[in-house]
């Protein structure tokens, strides 16, 4: 029996999978289980930093696991503590990290702290929290209700009460009272379409809920890890949030979740837990893919990437205005909105045809996601096999 029969007998059927299977990889390039060859221009939504089979990262966790893989939290992780430093130091924020495995529990650990917050501080039991519409935080029930998206909620309720959703940054002041302990954002949404928030609009945003005493949760789940130019799009908007979520790209591919937060006294012993997070393989990888990010940015590489990509991605869509309406993104997180999403999914279609590997956002943008560690040749070759991609169709 073969992979995709196995799949369809034992693995529920919750992915509209490819009919791909990938076999090996090196940095941004792919092979499939019939030897064919592409590019990747989606890092595993985001989750490859560093490249496919880095071999930096795999060096440290063979190293890691011929010593020991795993003991629970109840005993003192060097490597755990060693990739807080890392991630702390990394923002530039007055912070404490709490570690899970994966966005959606960095999200949950976040709504908690700010739930055990608004009760704490004031008169009134303070719980609410405003998210914006067409937002991802995650697949639990408590990360699907913090979701923006209506279609999500669909057969799962009844779920916990007090999430509110904006249309915007801007009607957030609205919907603020007495009741509110936290706003949650993505400074660029992905999953909602690779869409950034507005600069001074999310500075007002900070300013306001700091005059309010409420929180500012910023998920950076995707955006995190040198993606949108600096460690944190935080860094690049200019603010210091209350709670940062990190995952995908700290990893580089090992599944890892962290919570962020300069307030350092609100959860005590036995508030939150994990057994596996920021254990000895997760916490170990994490240290090489920082370790490696932090090189590749204060060489200079990391940006003479990002702007080869752009400029890359900027003539790919000036030449096929037939099909793009425009372009969007900061850093490495970068999109093209399709003039329709019928056509949205032929592009992908074909792109997979023809060797490179883009993902779907939203209703009708195609989202790029490379490696941030991605060579100007692996970028020729994607552009080139996407053009082919278009003329294809």
């Amino acid at each position: 029996m073969d992979t995709v029969e196995l799949d369809k007998k034992y693995v529920l059927p919750t992915y509209a999978r490819a009919d791909v299977e990938f076999v090996s990889g090196k940095n941004a390039r792919l092979v499939d289980s019939n030897g064919k060859k592409y590019i990747d221009f989606t890092s595993g939504i985001g989750v490859v930093s560093v490249g496919h089979a880095n071999e930096r990262v795999n060096s440290a966790i063979c190293k890691q696991l011929s010593n020991i893989t795993h003991m629970s939290n109840l005993y003192y992780t060097a490597p755990q503590a060693l990739a807080a430093q890392k991630i702390v130091e990394a923002s530039g924020y007055d912070m404490m990290c709490f570690f899970g495995n994966s966005g959606a529990e960095a999200n949950e650990g976040a709504i908690k702290i700010a739930r055990k917050f608004g009760e704490r501080d004031g008169e009134i039991k303070r719980y609410k929290i405003i998210t914006l519409q067409h937002s991802f935080h995650g697949r639990t029930i408590t990360t699907v209700k913090a979701t923006g998206q209506e279609s999500m909620h669909n057969y799962f309720g009844p779920f916990p009460d007090g999430f509110v959703y904006a249309d915007n940054i801007a009607q957030v002041e609205s919907l603020l009272d007495d009741h509110t302990c936290a706003v949650m954002i993505e400074l660029v949404q992905g999953e909602g379409g690779v869409q950034p928030q507005n600069k001074e609009e999310v500075q007002s945003l900070e300013k306001l809920l700091k005059s309010k005493n409420i929180l500012l949760i910023v998920d950076e789940v995707q955006t995190g890890a040198y993606r949108t130019g600096e460690f944190l799009a935080s860094n690049v908007y200019e603010i210091t949030p209350d709670i940062v979520t990190l995952a995908k790209g700290v990893g580089g591919g090992v599944p890892i979740g962290v919570v962020m937060t300069g307030l350092k006294e609100v959860f005590t012993y036995g508030d939150h837990g994990s057994t596996f997070g920021g254990n000895f393989l997760s916490a170990t990888a994490a240290c090489e893919v920082i370790d490696i990010l932090s090189e590749y940015k204060k060489s200079g590489d990391l940006e003479i990437t990002s702007i080869f990509f752009n400029q890359a991605l900027e003539k790919f869509y000036s030449e096929n205005k037939n099909l793009f309406t425009s372009k969007v993104g900061i850093g490495m997180m970068c999109g093209l909105r399709v003039k329709d999403a019928d056509t949205l999914g032929k592009i992908i279609q074909s792109a997979k045809e023809n060797g490179v590997m883009v993902l779907k956002a939203g209703k009708n943008t195609l989202r790029f996601l490379p490696p941030l560690t991605i060579t100007k040749e692996e970028i020729d070759e994607g552009f080139k096999s996407l053009n082919r991609a278009i003329s294809s169709m």
